[in-house]
């Protein structure tokens, strides 16, 4: 079995190349067609692939958003499997033998999805898996709940990830998908700029009867955070963006609601708490900043909502 590996590239430094050369160094037998997709980059992260035949280099121009990048880059390629993979994860000496053996066993045909174990630096193992959550888990996250109680988020920090069973969803960080039920699908869904695209089309891999499964003897090595640590303000209005959308597209109207009202309304207010007791002037910063776009966003979303969120959104 071979892949399409697919990365989208924006500012990522030198981790992109990092991570090209631990396909090569360990994977590069099982790639049919590796595909970077830059998403406007302006440090010069991706120049030294420019004219490297063994890479389909897509120079996009501007940031056209996650889920849009990666819907262009999977389009490039043919092979059964797509690996989406981030440009700050890399892969370990067995990872794609390992994955080759678990995707080619004729009693996982119904799994869509496939995810690797991702380990930190000092080798311990990331709670990447998540159930798929309702209006209560966003609630909580907004009233700072699920950060003292980790049981109240959607993250499955009550399992060590130390063995292999079917999950809800995997973080796209390494994200192993069959191309004909990514193609069925649609892709990811493009109204996600970026945060919860991933978690989206998980859930739409269930609605198809198929499986997500998560591998814990395949490991990949996987940093955490990337470049959205260097625009907090940016990484919070988008994922709390998403958040809405995502409950406007999959919760009831009552549900959205709730969710767009906790999120709007509660928790900046438990944020700033938390900034505070931090002692941290930037974070507070940060916070006005992110939730000063995260207004303007919901304001252009009542006077226009079909221009922002649209059909099922709604």
């Amino acid at each position: 079995m071979k892949s399409d590996v697919v990365i989208v590239n924006w500012n990522s430094g030198c981790q992109l190349q990092h991570c090209i050369d631990s396909i090569w160094a360990f994977g590069g037998r099982h790639v049919e067609k590796l595909i970077v997709v830059d998403n406007g980059s302006t440090d010069g992260s991706a120049d030294f692939a420019i004219g490297d035949p063994n890479i389909d280099l897509v120079l996009l121009g501007e940031n056209t958003g996650f889920a849009s990048a990666c819907n262009r880059g999977a389009a490039r390629g043919s092979s059964s499997f797509v690996l989406f993979l981030n440009p700050d994860a890399r892969l370990l000496e067995q990872t794609m033998s390992q994955i080759d053996g678990m995707t080619s066993d004729p009693s996982r045909v119904r799994v869509g999805v496939f995810g690797a174990r991702l380990v930190h630096e000092d080798g311990s193992t990331q709670r990447s898996c998540a159930r798929f959550p309702g209006a209560k888990n966003f609630v909580a996250s907004s009233f700072g709940i699920s950060r003292v109680l980790k049981l109240a988020g959607m993250h499955m920090h009550d399992w060590d990830h130390a063995d292999t069973r079917l999950v809800d969803h995997v973080i796209g960080a390494f994200y192993l998908i069959r191309r004909e039920l990514f193609e069925r699908l649609g892709g990811f869904d493009e109204r996600f700029f970026v945060y919860l695209e991933d978690l989206d089309l998980s859930l739409r891999v269930h609605n198809e009867n198929y499986q997500v499964l998560y591998l814990a003897d395949v490991v990949a090595f996987h940093k955490g955070g990337g470049v959205s640590e260097r625009v907090k303000a940016h990484r919070l209005f988008y994922s709390l963006r998403s958040r809405i959308q995502y409950a406007f597209k999959h919760f009831s109207a009552v549900d959205a609601i709730l969710v767009a009202a906790s999120t709007l309304f509660v928790e900046p207010f438990s944020r700033l708490v938390l900034a505070i007791s931090h002692g941290s002037l930037q974070e507070v910063i940060d916070l006005c900043r992110g939730y000063r776009m995260l207004l303007g966003w919901a304001i252009s979303a009542v006077w226009s909502p079909r221009s922002v969120i649209s059909d099922r959104m709604l």
